[in-house]
């Protein structure tokens, strides 16, 4: 019955309208760069809805002084550069996000007061401002940054395909239990040690890897048990870690692009990958929770429940197939 529930989990994703956009959840992003002597590089960009920016405007400090020039879209949300001038430094200084409190989003916050001295906060609707602080907040870089990976994950379609995928293909739960534990060590440690430096791997080919392990379980899930992988049916702990560390390098992407800050990198690696796992948590307790209530309130179905498993590989296996293709294509 959980398969059922899976299932028919993946049919109304299939069958979305392909006008609703996820664009409008992903966060606003503000970058200020210190170039020295009191001057900034400021990137703002705001979510893409329907076509046209969300009505977002940065705030700065009141003593900096430089016009935004207008947004262009960059393929997901629209973006813009300056310089500014503040005088009186940023400490002090309030930082906003206007119309912020009008909408379902956040806005993620990433400045330098110095040159290589790198702080995070995270504004919402209820918090649409800050005043710049001296030193960082430990308990603002936990909230930032378990925030920042908890809306990668739930963002991140293909990396919940796959958490997915396992649960089609894994209905023993004690051995489902171990693959999840395994993918979760896997991509923690290739997430920590791409953040740190430690591996550089180009995205492109990490992100067609990630749709390749997709393709992978889908073919899996298209084959009776007999005709299985002998690893993949007795060992799916060992194909979940194998794959686990190439999304977790697809993991460090995202934080790559907003940074670590400066002095507290443990803690913002930690809270990171902390929201990553709650994230896919949520995820796994939704998708179960629609097998119980699919079991309580359908229970006639199951007889269609081999159907629906089958169409369900071949629709991840078409997705995964096509995100493959076009990500090599990106190359």
């Amino acid at each position: 019955m959980m398969r059922l529930a899976l299932c028919a989990l993946l049919v109304c994703a299939v069958f979305t309208p392909a006008t609703v956009s996820a664009h409008a959840l992903d966060p606003a992003f503000l970058n200020l760069a210190s170039l020295g002597e009191n001057r900034w590089s400021v990137t703002w960009r705001t979510p893409d809805l329907g076509g046209r920016p969300m009505e977002l405007q940065p705030q700065l400090p009141t003593n900096c002084s430089g016009k935004a020039p207008a947004l262009t879209f960059d393929g997901r949300a629209w973006a813009t550069g300056w310089v500014v001038d503040c005088p009186a430094g940023l400490v002090g200084g309030e930082i906003g996000i206007v119309g912020l409190e009008t909408t379902s989003t956040d806005a993620l916050i990433r400045y330098e007061l110095e040159p290589g001295k790198t702080q995070m906060h995270r504004l919402t609707g209820s918090e649409t401002a800050f005043t710049v602080p001296a030193e960082a907040d430990a308990l603002g870089v936990l909230t930032s940054y378990t925030t920042l990976g908890l809306t990668h994950i739930l963002n991140g379609v293909d990396h919940l395909l796959f958490v997915f995928a396992l649960l089609l293909l894994i209905p023993n739960r004690q051995r489902l239990f171990w693959a999840i534990t395994a993918f979760t060590l896997a991509h923690s440690l290739t997430l920590a040690a791409a953040s740190l430096g430690w591996i550089n791997v180009p995205p492109p080919p990490v992100e067609a890897v990630i749709a390749l392990s997709i393709v992978f379980l889908a073919y899996e899930l298209t084959l009776p048990p007999e005709r299985r992988d002998p690893i993949t049916l007795r060992y799916p702990w060992i194909v979940s870690f194998a794959f686990g560390l190439v999304h977790g390098l697809g993991f460090a992407g995202a934080l790559r692009e907003i940074g670590l800050p400066e002095g507290d990198i443990p803690l913002a690696l930690f809270s990171f990958n902390v929201g990553v796992e709650l994230g896919q948590i949520l995820f796994i307790a939704v998708v179960l929770a629609i097998g119980v209530v699919a079991r309580v309130l359908f229970p006639a179905v199951g007889k269609q429940a081999a159907l629906l498993s089958r169409f369900s590989s071949y629709a991840i296996g078409s997705m995964a197939a096509f995100w493959v293709i076009s990500r090599i294509v990106a190359f």
